[in-house]
């Protein structure tokens, strides 16, 4: 079966988001399924490069006071406008690491109040956050998975107390693609007074969320995923309220309320989002998130997650048919966008397909991750686990 060319007008009529398979080179010749991981580049990212070098080259350190400088907030503006965040109120940072240790450092983890509770299906970069807390006084309670695919939604209510000062929770969770109930979660949290960060990584971009309705404390999230972005550009969403109430202890010159005058001593936190930023934004990276933001936003995500849905459900059916075991939830409600097969030598099948020119990946514990966009076609759910049961076979 050949994907070279792109699909025909009956399939773009039939299926209106295949129009958008052009915006992305890599698809002329690869089965790109692979987006949990790292999205394909959008063609206009390169003009957007073209724009920071030359907005370097041509303005030098005029650049800084002419956008460069507020890039953490504009760029954090579109990225609010796909998670539900008010202007102003998302900043942008290398990752989610440093995002979830500017969060931690703002609490004392020394009184009786010191509980943190996450999901045992949390990305370890934030386990290994908060693990890190303990040598500050902190206990940390990891709400375990007996199956490594789901986790009761009482467990994890069970284990929010009145001792919990923070609750850590991966929305949708990366080895299985199971999809949590934040807004139980949430509830529970602030009725014993505690605080819930959202890791978004996952479904920013193919689960509809708005972190606004939701009532979240913090959310956490980067760019390479279902948001089509480049490298080096996490961000952070801090509820409103809480501003003047938290004070980061990491921090840097950029969360000072008057940075240019460079006063020693103490930060003077600034009065608003600012104050979560730290040291210098990462430019060049900013300038390779925003065409996938614009892209994401343009086309809805509630689009997105309709066609998601479909697609993956067929690719289960398919994948079951041919006898293959299911690692993610059958229920699509309870689904991410990204379908786990187990199956033999699952490192070998998809070194394999990678061969073939199939994108997937494979992650231990968990199995072989396949994941369709907005761009993917009908034929290529068949094709991908046509190619996948021949390797199986072989």
């Amino acid at each position: 079966m050949s994907l070279t060319s792109p699909p025909s007008s009956s399939s773009t009529a039939a299926d209106p988001l295949l129009i958008w398979r052009s915006e992305f080179p890599i698809l002329q010749h690869t089965t790109y399924m692979i987006s949990h991981s790292l999205g394909p580049m959008p063609r206009r990212v390169q003009t957007a490069m073209q724009e920071f070098t030359n907005t370097w080259a041509t303005r030098g350190i005029r650049a800084w006071e002419e956008g460069w400088w507020m890039m953490p907030i504009t760029c954090g503006n579109l990225v609010g406008s796909i998670i539900g965040a008010p202007k102003g109120r998302v900043v942008m940072h290398q990752n989610v690491s440093i995002c979830q240790s500017i969060i931690t450092s703002c609490f004392d983890w020394n009184g009786r109040r010191n509980k943190l509770v996450t999901d045992g299906l949390n990305f370890p970069s934030n386990d290994y956050i908060y693990h890190g807390l303990e040598r500050l006084g902190a206990e940390i309670v990891s709400v375990s998975s007996q199956d490594g695919l789901t986790i009761p939604l009482e467990r994890i209510l069970d284990a929010i107390d009145e001792r919990t000062q923070l609750v850590s929770i991966s929305h949708v969770a990366f080895r299985s693609s199971y999809l949590q109930d934040l807004a139980a979660i949430t509830q529970k949290a602030h009725e014993v007074g505690a605080l819930i960060v959202a890791d978004l990584y996952q479904s920013a971009g193919i689960v509809p969320l708005d972190v606004t309705a939701l009532d979240l404390d913090f959310a956490t999230g980067g760019s390479v995923k279902w948001l089509l972005g480049g490298p080096g550009a996490g961000y952070l969403y801090v509820r409103p309220d809480l501003d003047l109430k938290l004070h980061p202890a990491a921090t840097g010159w950029a969360a000072h309320a008057h940075p240019f005058e460079f006063m020693s001593g103490p930060i003077d936190y600034a009065p608003d989002i600012r104050r979560f930023l730290n040291g210098t934004p990462n430019v060049p990276a900013m300038y390779s998130v925003k065409s996938g933001y614009e892209i994401v936003h343009e086309i809805g995500v509630e689009a997105i997650r309709a066609k998601s849905q479909r697609q993956t459900q067929r690719l289960i059916s398919l994948a079951q048919d041919a006898g293959m075991v299911v690692h993610s939830p059958l229920d699509p409600e309870a689904r991410g966008g990204t379908v786990i097969l187990d199956v033999s030598n699952g490192r070998e099948v998809t070194a394999e397909l990678t061969r073939r020119q199939i994108l997937v990946d494979f992650r231990p514990g968990a199995g072989i991750r396949i994941a369709p966009h907005f761009y993917t076609s009908d034929d290529e759910i068949e094709y991908a686990i046509h190619e996948l049961q021949s390797i199986i076979d072989a």
